[in-house]
């Protein structure tokens, strides 16, 4: 404890402040766009989505002090307490405490004075507990025994999340997150190869077992006979990008969109946001927001690869790849390149726990910045006492 208490002290001289000061943009960028896209009537003023925004960015600061001066090997060795820890979240969704959202996903846990999705908690404690995993293999990480490992926590982690909640967008999270940091920590092509090949099999499989709605959301991307007219599955796509491509070069201003001031837009203040941003800051703006995204990610690469720890390291491109991925599924689902799956943008989308946890997750990285080698032997050794 009391060098955890050090470290908190220590934390503005040791932690990241540079991806800090990147979240801390991004955040206020966000808490604008946000303004502007729940200012139509429809939202009955903006006020609680300002504050909630400003609220969830100071607490996400906390946690970005309060994870980044954690004891890295201590998560490490306590990984078994985490993975019971995720598997108790996620099923406390079946109680009385969970609550479907908008797309029907019983995705939420409802408490008297907020909501938080158990997902986004999992997704931090998942990135420690494969970083953790490839670490106690890393001298023979495409051993199959190895790659068993990491991928029984990855499918009782998806597993259970789909068989509680149905939430394939943050499932998918989990499985990229799997990618990146298999690929980054040095686990064989081959063993991807195979993935795609058994991928490529099973999926006439499964997808019988797909909803209507989902089978859908996944055709209209490749088959333009459904629905031609636009009013059915292909209704939020055509009107989001309309939105997206209305403002041109430079938007038409903030709290001036058309579409997102009249409010006929679907989730313009958390999944389609984008397009929302499209509509009033344009081209400029959108790539704006590519550009500060990119940013964080890049940072977390960066910190990454100084990284002398094999574990930190993992994190960091953990945390890289989770971002990477909201993002690109983000900004495909605006564009109509990717399906929908109801996929925030990160610091950007209104969403308290998704601001909160992300901060908590770059903390991750904050702290691997401040101690980029293990100390675990410091815990260990008893220090001389003259």
């Amino acid at each position: 404890m009391r060098r955890y208490l050090d470290e908190l002290r220590d934390f503005t001289k040791k932690g990241d402040m540079f991806l800090l000061v990147l979240c801390l943009i991004v955040s206020g960028f966000g808490v604008v766009v946000v303004a502007s896209a729940t200012s139509a009537d429809k939202f009955d003023g903006n006020f609680r989505y300002i504050a909630v925004q400003l609220v969830a960015t100071f607490l996400g600061v906390v946690m970005y002090a309060l994870v980044s001066s954690l004891d890295m090997e201590f998560l490490s060795e306590h990984r078994m307490a985490m993975v019971v820890f995720n598997c108790f979240l996620l099923l406390l969704l079946i109680t009385p405490l969970g609550t479907d959202n908008d797309s029907g996903n019983r995705s939420w846990l409802k408490f008297p004075v907020i909501n938080v999705q158990p997902a986004e908690i999992c997704k931090l404690t998942y990135i420690i507990i494969m970083a953790s995993v490839m670490t106690a293999h890393q001298n023979r990480i495409s051993h199959p025994v190895s790659v068993i490992h990491m991928c029984y926590h990855l499918f009782l982690l998806v597993g259970l999340n789909m068989a509680v909640s149905g939430d394939a967008g943050v499932s998918l999270i989990f499985v990229f997150i799997f990618i990146g940091m298999a690929f980054a920590g040095g686990v064989s092509l081959w063993w991807f190869a195979l993935a795609i090949s058994l991928l490529a099999v099973g999926f006439p499989i499964l997808w019988p077992f797909l909803d209507k709605y989902q089978q859908n959301r996944i055709l209209i991307l490749f088959d333009d006979s459904i629905d031609v007219q636009g009013i059915n599955e292909r209704y939020h796509y055509k009107m989001n990008l309309q939105s997206l491509t209305g403002g041109g070069l430079t938007g038409q201003g903030l709290f001036n969109g058309n579409r997102t001031q009249a409010g006929s837009l679907f989730a313009e203040h958390t999944d389609y946001i984008f397009s929302s941003i499209g509509e009033e800051l344009g081209f400029f703006g959108c790539v704006l927001v590519m550009l500060m995204e990119l940013a964080i990610i890049a940072r977390c690469i960066y910190v990454g690869m100084q990284c002398q720890d094999y574990m930190r390291r993992m994190i960091c491109y953990g945390a890289a790849s989770a971002l990477m991925f909201q993002v690109m599924i983000n900004v495909g689902m605006c564009i109509g390149a990717m399906p929908v799956i109801g996929l925030t943008l990160p610091l950007i989308s209104y969403g308290g726990s998704s601001v909160v946890t992300i901060y908590a997750m770059l903390g991750l990285v904050s702290g691997a910045h401040a101690r980029p080698q293990s100390l675990s032997h410091e815990r260990y050794v008893q220090p001389f006492r003259g």
